[in-house]
């Protein structure tokens, strides 16, 4: 059993020895003096043949993608000949490896989906008229970011406001505390910001306001909203 083991491992050595002196031969890089040798070796075994063909395809493909350069006539004439027996299989393996990467990115995007839901919760309004607006309605979009709460906000059903007036959102808690997240003329696409948590200032709303210096809110409240967070 020894003498199996050291017969094996001198076999596994010298293969790597002669896939590097068969990559030396490809690239016309083997010294003189082991050209031949190797050379009739090759003649005599299919096998060395095949991996000096494998090689010669790998050398031919790296020059014609990196240098823009076509492979020598003869080259190119033994890589066509050693294709045809081969092509099936290499056609089957580009779907497998296809196929392989479409799960993969698959995947990818799964778990991008989950981060994002994870790191990023998204809380909805909708919102509802009040009698100064009685044909308004909307929907709100609450989402976290590093930089605070993003607010997309999209009514419908309200006037434009020009001239020094426009409408303010805000987020109220339940002490009634108003903190205000931006102003806007038009109700439609409208993105704003919030530096508080809509699972503690739950309350959306948008009034009527005008530019008078008073900051505070006018109380004509147009739409609100109870943000709906899951608790």
């Amino acid at each position: 059993m020894c003498g199996d083991v050291r017969m094996k491992r001198r076999k596994d050595e010298n293969g790597g020895h002669d896939v590097a002196e068969l990559a030396a031969l490809a690239d016309g890089s083997l010294a003189p003096e082991r050209r031949a040798a190797l050379e009739a070796r090759v003649a005599a075994s299919p096998e060395l043949a095949d991996r000096l063909a494998e090689q010669e395809r790998a050398l031919a493909l790296a020059q014609m993608v990196t240098e823009g350069v076509e492979a020598p006539p003869g080259l190119r004439a033994r890589i066509e000949a050693q294709r045809r027996p081969r092509e099936g299989w290499a056609q089957r393996r580009l779907v497998l490896i296809g196929a392989s990467a479409a799960a993969v990115a698959a995947v990818a995007v799964t778990l991008g989906v989950l981060r994002s839901d994870t790191s990023n919760p998204t809380y909805q309004a909708a919102l509802a008229a009040t009698s100064l607006a009685p044909d308004a309605g909307g929907k709100a979009t609450l989402t976290k970011t590093p930089s605070g709460w993003r607010v997309e906000l999209h009514a419908t059903g309200l006037p434009r406001l020009e001239g020094g007036r426009f409408y303010q959102a805000w987020l109220r808690n339940g002490a009634g505390v108003l903190v205000p997240l931006g102003t806007f003329n038009d109700g439609r696409d409208v993105t704003l910001w919030s530096g508080v948590s809509p699972q503690t200032f739950n309350t959306l709303t948008v009034t009527r306001e005008l530019a008078d210096g008073d900051q505070d809110s006018s109380g004509e409240r147009v739409l609100v909203a109870t943000i709906d967070t899951g608790d």
